[in-house]
């Protein structure tokens, strides 16, 4: 071997018998190097409370959705707002059920059919879980508190609104979100209380929207269409009285028909200050939300609750738009 070559061997293993000894080194001080520890926050909650709506983006009930995490946050209440996307019984049913399967300390819940919310909330009840109705109530079941809108008093003063209005004369079609729900039902029957001793009020259908625009729509039409005597809506859900409002406007029948609705979405004020919707009925979503995690609170506390509490309910006309707020407003309290 020539002297040359012996050199580079020899360095040859020079540099790798110091190339692992970095390597070792380096190593090492990466394994026992102590890393900064990460502190992590725990939050602690004093109780775990489940909100149950209708369906999870309906504008409405993220209303109610705001005032009972601005609750929680105060009272230490890990909440929880979860339902279905779109308006469903069956996916309603399964949320309160896996609720209660998951020994939560509380669920607040709107109670949207006597027939499968009674024995359902019964069943929760007796599982030792407190249940709220918010918004609808079961007054049959064993729930310990109601708390929301007087539907059958907020269909009332709709019916008087529509006499003052229109002097009591009008003919006059109902579209409602369901034919089966209990505050649906509740603001149908207080309205046609209200105006059935009113010679010049006459009621000329009742139609159902489903709580959809596509179907509100298609029945505000179909009733123009079928009873041209028709000149005065009622609408009892949010969406309905803003979908009766845009077919009116499509076919330019704004000063001919006279339209009242439910709640201050910001569809429904824009139309309101159109002059499209006279009228709506506001309710107090906000509230509901807030003071039901403290009556949830309070029950668990043992402490004496009502069980029915009426949120407040009152009649919105154009002169009573905030003049402060002209883009709208998505709570009024």
């Amino acid at each position: 071997m020539s002297r040359l070559s012996i050199m580079a061997y020899t360095f040859g293993i020079v540099f790798f018998i110091v190339s692992c000894s970095f390597a070792s080194f380096y190593g090492y001080k990466v394994l026992t190097h102590d890393l900064p520890k990460e502190e992590k926050k725990v939050e602690k909650y004093n109780y775990h409370f489940v909100l149950v709506p209708e369906e999870l983006d309906n504008e409405y009930w993220r209303l109610v959705e705001k005032g009972a995490k601005v609750a929680a946050k105060e009272y230490g209440v890990l909440l929880e707002y979860a339902g279905p996307k779109q308006a469903n019984i069956d996916d309603h049913v399964k949320t309160i059920e896996m609720s209660a399967a998951s020994k939560v300390d509380g669920i607040m819940t709107q109670g949207l059919s006597d027939e499968q919310f009674t024995p359902l909330i019964n069943r929760v009840v007796a599982k030792g879980i407190p249940v709220i109705t918010v918004d609808t109530d079961v007054s049959n079941s064993n729930r310990l508190a109601y708390i929301g809108t007087d539907n059958y008093y907020s269909g009332f003063l709709a019916g008087k609104a529509l006499i003052a209005d229109t002097k009591g004369k009008a003919n006059v079609a109902i579209i409602t979100g369901s034919f089966y729900k209990n505050h649906q039902i509740q603001r149908v029957k207080g309205f046609e209380d209200a105006v059935k001793a009113e010679k010049g009020i006459h009621i000329v259908t009742v139609e159902e929207s489903e709580i959809s625009r596509v179907k509100a729509a298609e029945k505000a039409y179909q009733i123009l269409q079928d009873h041209p005597e028709v000149n005065a809506f009622f609408g009892t859900s949010a969406l309905d009285g803003i979908e009766i409002a845009h077919v009116v406007e499509k076919y330019k029948m704004q000063n001919k028909i006279y339209i009242i609705g439910f709640d201050t979405l910001p569809e429904t004020l824009d139309y309101i200050r159109k002059g499209t919707i006279k009228a709506t009925v506001v309710q107090e979503p906000y509230q509901m939300g807030y003071e039901a995690v403290k009556m949830m609170i309070d029950l668990i506390k043992g402490k004496k609750v009502a069980t029915i509490v009426h949120t407040d309910t009152r009649i919105m006309r154009i002169n009573d738009l905030p003049v402060s707020n002209p883009g709208g407003i998505r709570e009024v309290k």
